[in-house]
């Protein structure tokens, strides 16, 4: 009897260890341990000058950290279904989330850019929130009105005029990264979705139009969008920022110079351990560190369309819809800032997913790549149930 129930313990710990992807799992905890080390060693000159505490900034990251990982037990509990049927009650709750950062005396500033919501010791940030409600909501969107959506210009319409008002109260904060982020993303979603490329032409040109107006009419947004094109002409003003980025990468050579021994993030290079943080990675860990990053980000964003496609040859649509927004929004985030970080890209103010510091942006990376998991073990408890005996045959 004691041998059956040990025998019993142990293919249920088998079965429950089965239930997780491995591979998602473990380039995540490589980015986010990554990301823990880069903090610290990128800007601990800075919060050692400012508030004479080396590692406030590690310590407020890893507290956040351990916040969403907190939040991605809870997330990994709680069944796909139950967020679908909450997805448009959380989508308007994100969009008053984002009014409210424009209200004054509930917004708060910070270098001009009103995106945060204080409450108490805590900062929220509307439009990390958003990235989260936006890809549920689209993602129902597309399983309730998918044939609607392919045939006729009022289904696509719809979820275009929704994106179009979120990403016209990111560019109010200003939030023009985000709102380049969250409109690829949708676009990219709803292609996946089976809506014809051609349908995209029109959309694509207009929006392009109305952020190279908005752009044009502010000389604060296009100084930021030319100034990557030649940051030498300018180092000491509009180019500084990039320029310094550059001579990091270009520290880094081969090999880099070794962990915490970055020159430029001596006060050279502003906001090195946030937008620019892997310009100190690649100073200190050079091009083979910083392809390495590469390598995981390429295979973070591959698990999530494998996850997303074997959802959909099992019938659910909602869980590999809302897996393949997870993998575009994390993929093109990730390209915007390491091409801003190179200069092949304009500033977009982007933090890197699941490396660089930010209390709100670190907890919603990490409950993104939760969705992911519990997606991936919902496939693989659906493929068990349908299998004789209960037999494991994911992936097949």
């Amino acid at each position: 009897m004691r041998s059956q129930a040990i025998s019993l313990r142990e293919r249920s710990a088998d079965r429950m260890a089965s239930s997780y992807d491995i591979i998602l799992i473990a380039v995540s905890i490589a980015l986010v341990s990554t990301g823990l080390v880069m903090v610290a060693s990128s800007s601990i000159s800075v919060s050692d000058d400012a508030l004479s505490i080396p590692l406030y900034y590690f310590w407020k990251q890893l507290i956040s950290v351990g916040l969403g990982l907190s939040v991605a037990i809870f997330i990994i509990n709680v069944p796909l279904d139950a967020w679908e049927k909450v997805s448009s009650f959380l989508m308007v709750l994100s969009v008053l989330l984002l009014i409210m950062v424009l209200i004054p005396g509930l917004g708060r500033e910070v270098n001009g850019s009103m995106r945060w919501i204080s409450v108490g010791p805590v900062n929220i940030q509307s439009s990390e929130i958003m990235k989260i409600c936006l890809i549920m909501y689209l993602a129902g969107y597309l399983v309730r009105h998918g044939e609607k959506l392919k045939n006729s210009f009022a289904g696509f319409i719809h979820p275009i005029i929704v994106v179009t008002i979120v990403a016209g109260l990111l560019l109010m904060e200003p939030d023009f990264g985000s709102a380049v982020v969250l409109f690829a993303t949708a676009l990219g979603m709803i292609f996946m979705g089976g809506v014809p490329l051609s349908r995209f032409f029109i959309w694509v040109v207009a929006a392009t139009a109305a952020l190279l107006g908005l752009a044009i009419s502010s000389p604060y947004r296009m100084q930021r969008l030319t100034s990557f094109l030649d940051p030498w002409q300018d180092p000491f003003n509009s180019g500084f920022q990039l320029s310094q980025a550059l001579i990091a990468f270009g520290r880094g050579d081969w090999f880099g110079v070794g962990l915490g021994s970055s020159i430029q993030k001596l006060f050279y290079l502003p906001e090195a351990h946030t937008d620019f943080v892997f310009a100190i990675l690649a100073e200190e860990f050079g091009l083979f560190g910083s392809i390495l990053i590469i390598i995981l980000y390429f295979v973070l964003v591959w698990r999530a369309m494998i996850i997303g496609e074997l959802a959909h040859r099992l019938g659910k649509l909602y869980s590999a819809y809302f897996s393949y927004g997870i993998g575009l929004l994390i993929g093109i985030q990730a390209f915007i800032n390491i091409g801003v970080n190179m200069g092949v890209l304009p500033t977009k103010g982007l933090t890197l997913p699941l490396i660089s510091y930010g209390n709100n942006s670190v907890v919603v990376s990490i409950v993104l790549i939760a969705f992911l998991v519990r997606i991936e073990m919902e496939n693989r408890l659906h493929q068990r149930s349908k299998s004789p005996e209960g037999r494991n045959t994911y992936g097949d």
